[in-house]
């Protein structure tokens, strides 16, 4: 056995060849736990990748993608997959998780962890080049990035991902608006965050944490050139394939290929994103007239109207991909906990799905764990219940029911069109609800302010990195403003448990917490599709809408 092999492979090795585990849980887990993909893909007797190889590959060209160009601040604040997009293309990540959610080490060699899950040592590989000025990635650059995404000052959500095991809250002696105590955060030790030497770092946690490399590759934790200090725009230096040369909000990017990328590709001489605004039929159109070679993402109409070009390839992935309704248990009305259950029980999940989705989706459970996570536990469904949903909102003072508005965007278009098949729901127990539909600029100012709001929740691999994100208190994306002490303690416990099948108790009750007090109606997981012009050879459709342009290729 491998000296730095951590002691629970044996055991997965056993259960796959057992067969009590599947092949796919054996490789998330034992690459989780710091075995190379190669002999983790070796070992489940499947190939590591789809992909034709790099010689292949035909080079040269311009490839177009249809996608919405939102402003940037801050790559550390990227709160969207767009904005992530649009970002990658010159910044990297430490790892990777791959479209079968396999991750994998990225500008990292390698990583280890310690039998408890608390210590990481990551590896940092010694061929990455910043494109400016040809220096090496160091573990100086690492620690910078790590340490202000882990400052509260700066608003990262990687904050909220890394409370519970390398940051810790405390009382700040400040006092909120409603004059409860205000709580700060700060690194739990000094060596929280350690440099060992110019290509090791290592992470000691105070509490064991299963996700770490997962944590990595979240949308915000790019790997940034210090001496930017977070500024984004043409010429922004990074270790990515492209160098992008114009950026320009609601209108699109440009890149031009480097020659001295380190990694595989790129292919393209160019690259581009077109905003296509919020009209549906705009991508459509474009698609149609060749204006795009693709889009970033189509719903099933858009689909099912391209479908049939016959220059163009559908492509499709289950996700964790979702969209909740979700109320601010502050609000007067969402204040008690038995209106919440109410606007549960007023939903008809397979009608929202038939009706939104033109059937591409599958109903969810209101506790934004899907089935498809490793730690999901079954519980009873939540059906449509019109009489319990009454005497709920009337138990809480609500006997004639409320109006209210809900915020939401018109695109995607299925966003829109299941905002308003919930309405129309809600009106059966007696809530009027007003959809205030924004565009997307201005929605993205309110969605964690709006006391009612409907918002698109992306992919993530493992439940405990969505809750984690979402639904702790004070997290940066808990749009909710929803904060229980019982669900923290219980979601930090899961984090630091390995088996799945152990992790799944704690999250049944995690489960039954969302479902009895959480702030959400969540009515389904979604299906994602996309299309993309039959010329373009490499791609392969993320569950999380990523796009990785130096991995595709134009035909001739």
């Amino acid at each position: 056995m491998d000296t730095d092999e951590h002691p629970y492979i044996p055991t997965l090795i056993a259960d796959l060849a057992s067969r009590g585990i599947s092949r796919r849980d054996f490789l998330r887990k034992a690459t989780l736990l710091g075995m190379s993909a190669a002999a983790a893909y070796s070992l489940a007797g499947i190939s590591e990748s789809s992909v034709a190889r790099a010689e292949d590959m035909p080079k040269g060209g311009n490839l177009r993608i249809g996608m919405r160009c939102m402003e940037i601040k801050d790559p550390h604040l990227a709160d969207f997959a767009e904005k992530s997009n649009v970002i990658r293309q010159v910044c990297e990540y430490l790892t990777l998780t791959d479209r079968n959610n396999i991750t994998h080490p990225y500008l990292l060699e390698k990583w280890e962890v310690s039998d408890d899950l608390k210590t990481w040592t990551l590896h940092i590989r010694k061929d990455v080049k910043w494109r400016k000025g040809g220096k090496v990635l160091t573990a100086d650059d690492v620690v910078w990035n790590l340490k202000r995404v882990c400052d509260p000052a700066i608003g990262s959500s990687m904050l909220g991902l890394f409370t519970g095991y390398l940051v810790q809250e405390y009382d700040g002696g400040e006092k909120d608006e409603k004059g409860n105590p205000k709580k700060s955060s700060k690194l739990w030790a000094e060596n929280a965050i350690e440099k060992v030497d110019d290509a090791t770092v290592r992470l000691n946690c105070f509490a064991p944490q299963i996700a770490v490399p997962e944590h990595l590759y979240h949308y915000p934790m790019f790997i940034l050139d210090p001496a930017e200090n977070g500024a984004f725009g043409a010429d922004a230096n990074g270790t990515g394939p492209f160098e992008i040369v114009d950026y320009t909000v609601g209108k699109g990017a440009k890149y031009k290929a480097r020659s001295d990328y380190w990694g595989t590709g790129p292919y393209l001489d160019t690259f581009e994103y077109v905003d296509l605004g919020d009209n549906p039929g705009a991508g459509i159109a474009a698609v149609a007239s060749r204006q795009v070679d693709g889009l970033s993402e189509a719903d099933a109409v858009q689909v099912n109207a391209m479908k049939n070009f016959p220059h163009v390839a559908v492509y499709k992935v289950e996700t964790t991909q979702t969209v909740v309704a979700r109320m601010h248990p502050d609000a007067e009305q969402f204040k008690d906990k038995r209106v919440r259950q109410a606007m549960r029980y007023a939903i008809d999940r397979e009608k929202i799905i038939q009706t939104s989705l033109l059937g591409a989706g599958t109903p969810a459970e209101d506790h934004h764990v899907a089935p498809s996570h490793p730690e999901y536990a079954a519980l009873a469904k939540f059906p449509r219940d019109i009489e319990k949903a009454k005497k709920l909102l009337a138990d809480a003072g609500y006997p004639e029911g409320f109006e209210f508005d809900m915020v939401t965007r018109p695109d995607p278009i299925w966003e829109l069109n299941t905002a308003q098949v919930l309405a129309e729901q809600f009106k059966d127990i007696g809530v009027t609800i007003n959809i205030k539909s924004l565009p997307s600029a201005q929605y993205w100012e309110v969605w964690t302010t709006a006391p009612f709001s409907l918002t698109a929740w992306g992919h993530r691999p493992l439940a405990i990195m969505t809750l984690s994100l979402a639904y702790r208190s004070n997290a940066a994306w808990n749009e909710s403003h929803y904060s229980n002490a019982e669900f923290d303690q219980l979601l930090t416990q899961a984090e630091g448990i390995l088996d799945p099948k152990e992790r799944s108790k704690v999250m049944a009750k995690i489960e039954a917490i969302m479902q009895d007090d959480g702030p959400i109606v969540q009515p389904f997981w979604r299906i994602f599709s996309t299309v993309m012009d039959k010329k373009v050879q490499g791609f392969e459709l993320h569950p999380s809408q990523y796009i990785f342009a130096h991995q595709y290729a134009i035909a001739a």
